[in-house]
């Protein structure tokens, strides 16, 4: 039966590590590590998460954008796995936009990304995929590959300045929805 898992926090050492290549992905306990990452996600709301998110240093990520009152311009899409997911190409287009992280509670911040790109991926059981995301989806992606690397968004944000809280930034988005 699948659980949810505990979400590292930064300063946990696995947070800032590179994660491993995944080998095995038929693997009964890969694969059951997967199902509980499915139900992390859900339980906590999250637009995506990494395995080293909650404390395990594999190469896998799950997409999993839905509307919410975070996120209300996000789009709807299933749960999708990624398993050693690479970024293949990115357009020089960039954007800058907020993003917040379970594994940073509290903290906002712009970051400038991508606005399209291309990746390919395995699927949990070994099919080679490749896509493009655009905008959102796109976004969410390079933040839950970072994680892969050993990096957070505080890391890509452009200065300090660029941070707030999560009472400062829901401020922020409520008189930009006024306007």
């Amino acid at each position: 039966m699948a659980h949810a898992l505990e979400i590292a926090q930064l300063g946990a050492p696995v947070i800032r590590k590179e994660a491993v290549k995944v080998t095995d992905i038929q693997n009964p306990e890969l694969q059951a590590f997967i199902d509980d990452l499915l139900v992390t996600v859900a339980d906590e709301g999250g637009m995506g998460i990494a395995a080293p998110q909650v404390s395990v240093s594999k190469r896998i990520i799950i997409l999993s954008p839905k509307p919410n009152t975070r996120y209300p311009y996000a789009p709807l899409m299933e749960p999708t796995i990624m398993i050693n997911p690479e970024l293949t190409w990115a357009s020089t287009e960039k954007e800058k936009d907020w993003e917040g992280c379970l594994t940073v509670p509290g903290i906002r911040g712009l970051v400038s990304r991508h606005q399209t790109i291309r990746i390919r991926y395995q699927d949990r059981n070994g099919l080679l995929l490749e896509t493009e995301y655009h905008g959102f989806l796109a976004r969410v992606f390079q933040h839950e590959v970072d994680h892969l690397d050993g990096l957070v968004f505080l890391d890509r944000a452009e200065s300090t300045k660029d941070l707030v809280t999560e009472k400062e930034w829901k401020r922020i988005m409520a008189s930009h929805n006024q306007a």
